[in-house]
Parts: structure tokens; sequence; C-alpha cells
């Protein structure tokens, strides 16, 4: 009986031994699964915060929020290269491409005429922000003395600046600020963060030296009266910044229209071209 008992005694031995051995087997089992489960909560936390934008910027400590990326833009450096004949019929081309059904006569009432344009094909800096106030200088007369002067009638520039959206206007404006004095205001023009009645009160009660804005809310402020043209000497557009999604100021149709609109407008038609108060066209 003794001999018959001492081997289920050593069975349940090790069995025991074989469960200890496979228990640790077991719990790394479970941790490795809390891992994967972790692991998976990570990537779905990240996936959120993806949506939400924040991988995509940087915290600054100091203001305690997160940065705005800075903005994919670039240069369209063809522009640079087109003279006066050249951005006539380029301006064409676009017209005829964002109206495919006008008339030619229809078309003829909003072409500039090549007169309009002054020739800045002499100017070899890159066309960024940094090199705008060079570049009005150099087609100015006495290499920009007075760009920092303002007439003596409020809401009279002597240089509008076109942009092709409020944002880019803000950046122009402030590329241009060392042309602004307490006597000389670089106007803002644009509808981003600044009502229409807003600036004409500005308009009404200051003098302007330059005004930087988009088509549509330089029509209205003319329009309005208090934005005037009797000073105006040239009209800067801003023609080779090409925005974050690869567009141009010629390539938008709800921005080309209004600017056609602007540059055809009869009071301007009658001044271009060099003569007394003459008025120019520049495609910057």
């Amino acid at each position: 009986m003794a001999g018959t008992q001492a081997p289920k005694v050593q069975d349940k031995k090790r069995k025991r031994d074989d469960g200890d051995k496979t228990a640790p087997a077991s719990k790394k089992q479970e941790r490795s699964k809390d891992k994967k489960f972790s692991s998976k909560k990570n990537n779905y936390n990240g996936k959120n915060k993806n949506k939400k934008g924040q991988d995509d910027k940087k915290f600054n400590k100091q203001t305690n929020a997160y940065q705005q990326p800075e903005r994919e833009e670039g240069v369209d450096e063809t522009i640079s290269k087109m003279n006066e004949q050249i951005l006539a019929d380029y301006f064409m081309q676009k017209a005829k491409s964002h109206n495919k059904d006008l008339t030619a006569v229809e078309l003829s009432d909003m072409s500039v005429p090549v007169h309009a344009f002054l020739d800045t094909t002499s100017f070899e800096p890159s066309r960024d922000l940094e090199q705008l106030p060079d570049f009005l200088k150099t087609y100015s007369p006495d290499k920009g003395a007075r760009l920092g002067d303002a007439s003596e009638e409020k809401g009279s520039p002597h240089t509008l600046v076109i942009a092709a959206a409020g944002l880019r206007a803000a950046d122009l404006v402030r590329a241009l600020r060392s042309f602004q004095s307490k006597d000389a205001a670089v106007a803002k023009l644009f509808a981003k963060h600044i009502k229409i009645e807003e600036a004409k009160q500005f308009l009404e009660r200051s003098r302007v030296s330059i005004g930087v804005g988009t088509p549509q809310r330089i029509i209205d402020l003319l329009e309005s009266g208090t934005l005037k043209t009797t000073g105006l000497e040239r009209i800067v557009i801003d023609g080779s910044h090409i925005d974050q999604k690869k567009r141009g100021i010629f390539d938008m149709k709800e921005v080309y229209a209004p600017l056609l609109k602007l540059l055809a407008r009869d009071e301007f038609r009658k001044r271009y071209g060099p003569k007394e108060k003459s008025l120019m066209v520049l495609v910057y």
C-alpha cells in the first residue's frame, strides 16, 4: 500500500511544480496584452490629437499655447520676367480662361491697356515680402523719398497695394511699416477683422500714404467716396505670391474678376500712361 501511494504523491508534486513554472509565463502574456492595449489606446489618442491639429503645432511655454504652423507659401518667379506687352496679354488670357462665355466686346471692356503697365523686369531680387519696400523705392521718383509722405486730403493715398486675401494683405501692411508715421498711415483696406464702416471712418479722419487691401473691399470704399484717388500715382498688384493651395491672385476667379473691374474703372483708364498726373500699374 505504501509503495502504491508514493507515485501519486510524486505526480501531485510534479503538477504543482509545472503549474508554478507556467504561472509567470501566463502573467507575462497578460502584461504583454495590457501593453498592446495601452499602445493602441495611445495611438488612438494620437489620432485624435492629429484631428485637432495639435501634433502639427509647437507648444510655446511662454504663452502657454500652441503656435500656428508656418504657412507654406511661395513666389512665382515667371511674373518678374514679364514686360508691359506680356503682362497685358497675360491679363487678357486669364480673363478669357475665367470668363469663357463673354463676347469679344465684353472682354475688351475688361482689358488693361499695355500703356497702363510699368516695366519692372529690371528688379532682380526675389519678389518676397522683405523686398517689397525696395521694389517701391526702385520705381518711385527720387528713389522713394516721398513714399512716407501723405496728401493733406484725408483718405487719399499715393499708392494702392492689391492682395488676393486679407491674411496676405496683413502681411503686406507689416512689410510696409517703414513708410508709416503719425502723419501718414499705411491703411488696412481689407475685410479680415475690419468692418467696412470702421474702414470708412478711418479714411475720413486719416491722412494715408499707402493703402493695402483686397479688390472688392477697395471697390466698395471707392464707391462710398471715403477712399479718394486724386493723388493716386501707382497700383501695385501682389502678383508673384503663391498661397498654401498653390494659387496666385490671377488664378482665383472670385478675386481676379473684381481686380479687373477695379483696374478698368473710368477714373483710372483716363490716367493710365506716361502723362501728367499719370497712374501706373506695377505687378510685384
